[in-house]
């Protein structure tokens, strides 16, 4: 899948707005596809401005109506409800899994991330999950910028943050500003790095294990991390990573360390090794540019890491769903680059 052409959208002063599309039905479980030009979200006039306006993190819906707009409210109002909160004394961890494309690989990625991470951390009742549908399901509520900045917040107030650890996977298309919302026709938005700095903090949230899976999502380290975060990102801030071709049920790095990795019991920093290996040899074979996966782990959270590591499952479980990379069916790169390409 070519991504130039959301890149081009979201950076073009100027694009012609298409008639508004008309949502698929609430209860479908197709996910609607990407018809329309991803449109412009920068204002200001400069390039200084116009990045600025990025890094607040503007998000657009077009076209949705009340019906669906109060049910997904009645989604997330219910599974933020759901969570449980700290447990005096006990260090836990809240595990977050945020499809921010339509695409529903995503989905099928973020569903699986949560059912791994929950299992890996014992956040059995301390766990949501934002995905649209996938073709099979549509039952949760739908991942946004908005979604995720409202759970983000409703979960700082149920965490105890001297103890408790937000474990947040993020699974989407990508760009140097950020992670790309983009949702069908209707939905649009950047999550850059600064604006999730900005809801960590307003949440109160101090520990943090982030995973972000997208093309560039190395922008983050810089600005994310610090003593008491692990982030870990799918590729470097120059980089793209690969796939996230709508059929597949995990993208390279999501396949990597997710769906293998940690099913393992072994350390956080230890799964990304291998992690970062099994990417490197499924980009050597299919002879594209290294994604070069990013690991930073502060000096405070491999103090805490293993605390809420400690009850791991010690059995590793088997991945599931189709694997990433199949060198048999792989197409040439001179194809895929055109197909294909990397992750937007």
């Amino acid at each position: 899948m070519n991504r130039g052409w959301i890149i081009a959208g979201m950076l073009a002063a100027l694009l012609a707005a298409p008639a508004l599309p008309r949502s698929p039905p609430a209860n479908s479980a197709q996910p609607p596809p990407h018809t329309a030009p991803f449109p412009d979200l920068g204002s200001g006039e400069g390039r200084a401005e116009r990045r600025k306006s990025y890094e607040m993190g503007p998000e657009l819906q077009r076209g949705v109506s009340a019906v669906q707009m109060r049910e997904q409210q009645r989604r997330l109002d219910a599974a933020l409800v759901a969570l449980q909160p700290h447990t005096p004394g006990t260090p836990d961890a809240f595990v977050v899994t945020v499809a921010l494309d339509s695409d529903p690989v995503f989905a099928r990625e973020a569903r699986e991330a949560g059912r791994v991470l929950a299992a890996r951390y014992g956040a059995g009742g301390r766990t949501l999950v934002l995905a649209g549908p996938d073709g099979a399901r549509d039952d949760a509520p739908h991942g946004s910028i908005s979604a995720l900045v409202l759970a983000l917040s409703h979960i700082g107030s149920l965490m105890e943050p001297s103890e408790d650890v937000l474990v947040l996977y993020t699974t989407s298309h990508g760009m140097d500003l950020g992670l790309a919302y983009h949702y069908g026709d209707t939905g649009y938005g950047i999550l850059s790095p600064a604006r999730l700095k900005s809801a960590l903090e307003e949440a109160g949230i101090r520990r943090r294990v982030l995973i972000l899976s997208a093309c560039y999502s190395g922008v983050f380290v810089p600005l994310l991390a610090g003593p008491d975060t692990a982030i870990l990102t799918a590729a470097a801030s120059t980089r793209t990573s690969f796939g996230c071709a709508a059929e597949n049920d995990w993208t390279f790095f999501g396949d990597a360390l997710i769906n293998r990795a940690l099913r393992q019991p072994v350390s956080l920093e230890d799964a990304s090794r291998l992690a970062g290996r099994s990417v490197a040899e499924w980009e050597t074979t299919a002879r594209v540019l290294a994604s070069l996966p990013q690991t930073s782990i502060g000096a405070g959270a491999k103090g805490w890491l293993p605390q809420i590591e400690a009850g791991m499952p010690r059995i590793a479980s088997a991945p599931v769903g189709r694997p990433a990379f199949d060198p048999a069916a792989f197409t040439p790169p001179v194809v895929a680059e055109k197909v294909r390409g990397g992750r937007k």
